[in-house]
């Protein structure tokens, strides 16, 4: 078989029209805004369905972040804390979101909102189980604060014994997904603001227990109740049912990807707005839960420059305690 050579210029003419090409794909697909029939299908005001300001600022976010680079997971999330947490009867809301475009998967599950704290004659800004009214990035807060995040690294922790059903002990181990934001959630990491199980251990003593490999010197363990606050608050992070961090947690160890908050500030100064003249929302153009937004009347964000020194004059004003020593377990 005979070759026949190219001029020079005739292939480097094609290499560089193939580089064009190839990078304007890729603009292209980070520059869509179209979404997908399949994922068109969960978007709604219903149980288990996403607004569609939610998924598209969420979709946004994504698919910026696959052009920069900086994610290369198939999945990205998304949570909508203007949505009912609780149900009613044991039964949770779902408004934390994980979509796989690749694999055409939506999946709904139930998280936690930051509870806030009533700091009692200075400041209440603490949230009921249902229904966040206050949000907010001051450190201290336990408030949720919307926007822009990405997962960081996972660190997992003993964090002491507890007792089954089987009367067996048994290592409690919990994993925390640090958050890195931007803008107004900047501040994330050092806020330590993050998911995680909803799980944890109360009612904490030390139990003799010398063979285990995380005893003390004294041979003591940590020991407690297990306790499962799904239907909960959480102290500002985003929490999830122990059965839904299995799934979620393995996903994003060491393969970052994106969550998108909903609502931000500007989200909740609108709302609130409309709220005041009791105007409607949808001929406005904004978007809130509307059985949460009947129950709290209308939202509120505290940003850091106002909230945090009223955080910490509270508490000078009122310290701590000094820490007590954890008690010896008794009984068997």
């Amino acid at each position: 078989m005979r070759l026949r050579s190219v001029p020079l210029g005739v292939a480097v003419l094609c290499l560089f029209t193939v580089a064009i090409a190839l990078t304007m794909s890729a603009r292209s697909f980070a520059r869509s805004s179209s979404v997908p029939a399949w994922l068109q299908a969960h978007v709604g005001e219903g149980e288990g369905q996403i607004a569609q300001v939610v998924l598209e600022r969420a979709r946004a976010l994504y698919l910026k972040k696959v052009s920069e680079g900086s994610v290369k997971n198939p999945c990205y999330f998304a949570m909508d804390a203007t949505r009912p947490g609780d149900l009613g009867n044991s039964v949770l809301g779902r408004r934390y979101y994980i979509i796989c475009e690749a694999e055409q998967s939506f999946r709904a599950v139930s998280a936690g909102h930051g509870g806030g704290r009533n700091l009692k004659g200075v400041a209440d800004f603490s949230n009921g189980r249902r229904c966040a009214k206050n949000f907010g990035n001051a450190m201290d807060s336990e408030l949720t604060a919307g926007g822009a995040y990405m997962t960081a690294d996972t660190k997992t922790s003993f964090k002491g014994y507890y007792r089954t059903a089987a009367k067996q002990d048994a290592v409690f181990m919990r994993s925390f997904v640090q958050f890195d934001g931007e803008g107004e959630t900047a501040n994330a990491r050092q806020r330590v603001i993050g998911g995680h199980p909803a799980a944890l251990l109360r009612g904490m003593c030390l139990l003799k227990k010398p063979q285990s490999s995380y005893a003390d010197h004294d041979g003591f363990v940590p020991f407690g109740k297990l306790v499962n606050y799904a239907g909960g608050r959480s102290n500002g992070c985003t929490s999830w049912s122990p059965s839904d961090a299995q799934l979620i947690i393995p996903m994003i160890k060491d393969n970052p990807t994106t969550l998108y908050v909903y609502p931000e500030s500007r989200d909740i100064a609108a709302i609130a707005r409309k709220a005041a003249s009791r105007q409607s929302l949808s001929s406005a153009g904004l978007y809130w839960n509307a059985s949460c937004l009947k129950e709290i009347g209308a939202p509120k964000f505290w940003p850091k420059k106002t909230l945090e020194p009223i955080i910490a004059q509270y508490k000078q004003d009122h310290p701590s305690p000094p820490p007590q020593p954890v008690p010896i377990c008794r009984g068997p």
